[in-house]
């Protein structure tokens, strides 16, 4: 699943930012990108875990730096050594650029369209561009930030400082590893707070008035909805300096309440964070992933040891849970809920199963499905009734020998049938991206100057060359046309429309821009 998500809405849109998104430190949620070989380490949580094959932790999915940022009109592209911010207008490939703070080292947009904000580490500052009128406002931050959030509704930003993130070189003198900034986008006003050691990320409300800034240690609940915000730490653990790792943090959608998922430990915590207090559950041995139904009522977690899965009430955590059994006994870790939440996927890649199983969630029944190999990540289409199923290069213990032995591969397969397509690929998939509309996914490879378009309603991939290896790859919000950004001494980009079946490339934006068709 893509994790630290709100219930009842996505955390951070994957364009402009998933993060999922981060996306990207703790997980790597946090930024555009993916990548199919990077994720979470883990310790074990039970003596079983380590005679059963299974790694302690289940992979989440990598996010990367530096990925352009979307709207549904624009894309934009931080510049870190010019200090420039580029944008691009993908209707008539218009090409605008604007000086920036110092470095910028990644951009966003806010949901809503209206600004892209960029993170820029060698002053220490974030820009507030207007997507429009390209109206920029510089604001400085606390030094040596390395990380950028942005609420949902775009009212707010914060950065923090993440000792394990890719930085671009530009860290210096004093360090604090309990400092944050949060930054009033509209106002450019910025609100330095201490909290718990070593944040990790921030969870915001639906409404952009709560922020709960996450370490392994503590929560620190920031009050957003005054001219000055104000924070309160809650404790996690009596013994801070020997914290678990918390894999997993869910906030309620009214704020009432948050579930910290802990590596290593049995149960969940459930933080009352109007109280300030905090209990454990029990949901089954082992868990090791957990996903929130779409209509944000029911948190699932996957007791990965017990095969189990475990739905709470999210307005009632302390109610009778409903348990479900898996139906054999693959130990699955993984869960995503599928379009409306009628469907789940449950999947391990902890372990070289070559299996997944879809839970029919009304009826608490399981559809298990032989894959040609072992599961890497598995993107959902929005609707939920089409999925990219990537595998990894390894392949199950007992499997017989295929042309499949060996090699990177992915499966394209619905949900709510039996179709599939089998694709041997000759190397790594690196990113990936989805339509809106679910007609489309997108995706590319290591080593490769192409990007491979497929249609969901065929199961059918199509070829796109491309100039040069692209790093990045993402959709347009609201349409079908998907960008591939590339390495290039001066920018490189390329749009490419499924349905028209046009590739339009820009070579050169950061100075004098080439459209090349």
């Amino acid at each position: 699943m893509q994790n630290f998500r709100l219930m009842g809405a996505a955390f951070l849109a994957s364009a402009g930012c998933t993060p999922d998104s981060s996306d990207t430190a703790w997980g790597g949620y946090w930024d555009s990108g993916w990548n199919a070989d990077t994720g979470r380490a883990g310790a074990p949580t039970a003596d079983t875990q380590e005679d059963d094959g299974y790694e302690p932790s289940e992979t989440e999915s990598d996010y990367l730096r530096l990925a352009p940022a979307a709207t549904d009109q624009y894309v934009f592209v931080a510049n870190p050594d010019r200090d420039t911010l580029t944008r691009i207008a993908v209707s008539t490939l218009d090409v605008q650029t604007v000086p920036v703070g110092a470095v910028p080292s990644s951009v966003q947009t806010t949901s809503d369209y209206r600004l892209a904000v960029t993170l820029n580490e060698a002053d220490d500052s974030l820009s507030i561009v207007e997507a429009e009128t390209l109206l920029t406002t510089n604001v400085s931050v606390r030094d040596n930030m390395n990380q950028l959030s942005l609420s949902p509704n775009g009212g707010w930003a914060m950065t923090w400082y993440d000792p394990a993130a890719e930085s671009l070189g530009t860290t210096s003198g004093v360090k604090s590893y309990n400092e944050v900034s949060f930054v009033r986008t509209e106002a450019a006003e910025h609100f330095p707070m201490a909290v718990g050691y070593s944040p990790a990320g921030v969870r915001w409300s639906d409404d952009g008035l709560l922020a709960v800034v996450v370490s392994d240690a503590t929560l620190a609940v920031v009050d957003l909805t005054s001219g000055t915000p104000s924070v309160r730490l809650v404790p996690l653990t009596d013994v801070p300096d020997d914290a678990p790792k918390a894999e997993e943090v869910v906030l309620a959608p009214r704020g009432d309440y948050a579930f910290v998922r802990q590596r290593g430990e049995e149960g969940l915590l459930v933080v009352d964070l109007l109280a300030g207090l905090v209990d454990r559950i029990s949901v089954g041995a082992d868990p090791t992933d957990m996903d929130v139904h779409p209509d944000g009522n029911a948190l699932a977690v996957v007791a990965r040891s017990s095969r189990e899965v475990w739905s709470l009430d999210v307005a009632d955590p302390y109610a009778e849970p409903t348990v479900t059994p898996f139906p054999s006994d693959v130990a699955y870790g993984s869960i995503s809920f599928a379009g409306d939440g009628s469907r789940a996927l449950l999947y391990t890649n902890a372990a070289a199963i070559d299996r997944l199983a879809i839970w029919n969630v009304r009826d608490g029944t399981f559809d298990e499905r032989p894959l040609v190999k072992p599961v890497s990540s598995v993107a959902l289409s929005p609707a939920g009734d089409t999925a990219i199923v990537f595998h990894t290069k390894e392949d199950a213990a007992d499997a017989a020998e295929t042309e499949f032995t060996g090699e990177w591969a992915i499966t394209l397969m619905e949900v709510d049938g039996n179709r599939e397509n089998r694709l041997l690929l000759p190397s790594e998939p690196t990113g990936y991206s989805l339509s809106d509309d679910s007609r489309w996914g997108f995706f590319i490879l290591e080593g490769t100057s192409i990007v491979e378009a497929c249609s969901f309603a065929t199961l059918i991939p199509d070829l796109v060359a491309l100039p040069s290896e692209p790093a990045f790859v993402g959709v347009l919000p609201g349409q079908s046309v998907a960008w591939a950004s590339q390495a290039h001494e001066l920018g490189r980009i390329s749009f490419y429309d499924p349905d028209a079946t046009t590739l339009d490339t820009l070579t050169g934006f950061e100075l004098n821009s080439e459209i090349e068709h």
